[in-house]
Order: structure tokens, then sequence, then C-alpha cells
């Protein structure tokens, strides 16, 4: 255990974390995303939400503040009826960021941003459409 450091976050997970460099993105994964086969680079957090694991990386992950977007989701194609998880991720990342633009990316071209990511977060989240892609900031 150390001071400061969400327990959530193990040492595979932490050592990838700081390997990453600004511009690089984390892809957090719902339970139905094909993380084994798109991740260049795989983290499991079986059995842990999206909404806690991203409070988590966000205690220790600047978001890219020279980006509009620094945050994305899968688009569910139904902008009458988002899903109800991102007003958790918008919730967190206010918290842990202030306000940041989240933009919508259709679901296929999230896929291929996706397998070009740093890495890829497999979770045990069940709601639907609810990945997500955070670009990292500069550590200052």
């Amino acid at each position: 255990m150390l001071i400061g450091i969400p327990p959530l976050l193990g040492p595979e997970f932490l050592a990838t974390l700081r390997a990453m460099g600004h511009g690089d993105e984390l892809v957090i994964g719902d339970g139905n995303f094909p993380s084994a086969s798109i991740a260049q680079r795989l983290i499991r957090a079986d059995g842990h939400g999206v909404p806690e694991l991203l409070d988590a990386i966000l205690k220790l992950f600047p978001l890219d503040q020279y980006v509009s977007c620094p945050a994305a989701l899968m688009d569910n194609g139904d902008s009458a009826n988002p899903p109800e998880i991102w007003a958790a991720y918008k919730q967190v990342i206010e918290k842990n960021e202030g306000d940041k633009e989240i933009e919508l990316v259709e679901r296929f071209a999230f896929y291929e941003r996706a397998k070009k990511a740093y890495a890829v977060v497999a979770t045990g989240e069940t709601a639907i459409y609810a990945n997500i892609i955070l670009k990292k900031g500069v550590v200052i």
C-alpha cells in the first residue's frame, strides 16, 4: 500500500499510467468491450465499474489541456436517450478536472481509435455504451 494511491490501481496499472506520455490515450472498456482483441497493452480490472476506476485514475492522471475534448465516449447513436452512466462520468471528470468537453465517437470509429490507444482497461462494468477514452495531459 502507498499513501495517496487509490487501492483499485495495482502495480501493473500504475506502471502503465506512469509509462504513458502526453497525448497518449487510455481506453476504459465496459464488460462487453472487445478489450483483449483490440488492446496493444491490456490491463484487467474485472469486478470494477468504470466510474470508480475513472475517479481513481483521474487522481493521478491529468487530462490533456491542449485539446478541445480530452475525453471521448462511444456514441450510442440515440441522442435523445444517452446512457445514464455518461452523467456519472461527467460528474467524476468535473470533480477531478473541472469542466471538460467530452466528445461522442461513432461505435466503429471508437474501435479504430481504441486499437491505437496506449492501453485498454477491461472492466466488469455492466452498463452498455460505457466505454471512454482519456487523453493524458502534461504532469506539472
